[in-house]
């Protein structure tokens, strides 16, 4: 086992920093401040980082195989140009709840950007239940909603042979597996293959590795959790500087570096003085794997 280094890459103080996504082409990571209301994007050459400011909560942002961006803003799925610095709505979901937002999002090995909803917080993690649901976006721009009655729509990512979708609903406590139709994008036979101990709090973001096994990231957990999802045992837990890790990706020149956003909403003076990285971005190197390359929007 090589030695495991993690490092605070960019100290942004983040208030709910978010959906990490490796952009090769940039050889940068970009993520979001959903309640800091912003899409970030830390270079790994200059290690500095460039941010666009958005006009509502920001909750996922994802590769375009046209170029540029695709994001989660309010409840909208949207386009944004970086140069430009301009976001464009692509269309609207939950337009009889204006309570609600997008959270997390991601894009399936077909091109198709899944993300689903949930309430505004009151606090974190304190919200109305049941207010949520997930959804597809598809290359021809058309929404497909999968199901109703979510708490907070979360990590989502796919096996390596594109038969299953994880995905997580955090105040389940549970991470689940759908049966997957790639042709299709319909997803069925929902199964949970791990529930979280209570240590690890809640399941948060959540990423795949060229092995096959899951990593978690758990929020008010301080740490991403390794998961193998044929057996449901955890393989491994890393141990981060800041309780509120909230999710993970795999990045760098050959993908065997993981990047870990944070936040810092819900924490007072004395916590951060306590964890004065809370909100930051994290390089975790030297865990030993590789992870899977994100796919790009079709559309």
């Amino acid at each position: 086992m090589s030695s495991i280094r993690i490092e605070c890459v960019a100290k942004e103080g983040y208030r709910i920093g978010e959906s990490p996504v490796w952009d090769e082409k940039e050889s940068a990571l970009l993520c979001v401040d959903i309640t800091g209301r912003k899409v970030c994007r830390w270079s790994s050459v200059t290690q500095q980082v460039q941010a666009i400011a958005v006009d509502a909560p920001v909750s996922s942002v994802a590769l375009r195989k046209s170029g540029d961006y695709v994001i989660t803003l309010g409840t909208r799925f949207a386009a944004l140009k970086w140069k430009e610095q301009l976001v464009t709505t692509i269309t609207h979901v939950d337009k009889d709840k204006p309570n609600n937002r997008f959270n997390d999002g991601k894009v399936d090995p077909a091109g198709r950007y899944f993300a689903g909803t949930m309430a505004e917080e009151i606090r974190p993690a304190v919200l109305e239940r049941h207010q949520g649901s997930l959804y597809t976006l598809f290359s021809d721009l058309s929404v497909v909603k999968h199901f109703d009655q979510v708490d907070i729509s979360n990590g989502l990512d796919w096996s390596l042979d594109h038969k299953t979708f994880f995905y997580i609903d955090s105040l389940s406590y549970s991470v689940d597996a759908f049966d997957y139709d790639l042709q299709t994008g319909k997803i069925g036979n929902r199964r949970s293959i791990y529930r979280l101990e209570k240590e690890e709090s809640i399941p948060d973001g959540m990423c795949i590795d060229t092995e096959g096994k899951l990593w978690v990231a758990c929020y008010d957990g301080g740490r991403v959790i390794r998961l193998d999802p044929e057996t449901g045992k955890r393989l491994q837990t890393v141990k981060l500087p800041v309780d509120k890790t909230t999710s993970c990706c795999f990045g760098g020149k050959d993908y065997s570096e993981m990047y870990v956003t944070s936040a810092s909403d819900g924490m007072d003076k004395d916590w951060l003085s306590r964890q004065p990285q809370a909100g930051g971005l994290f390089k975790i190197t030297g865990l030993g794997v590789k992870g899977v390359p994100p796919y790009a929007f079709a559309g």
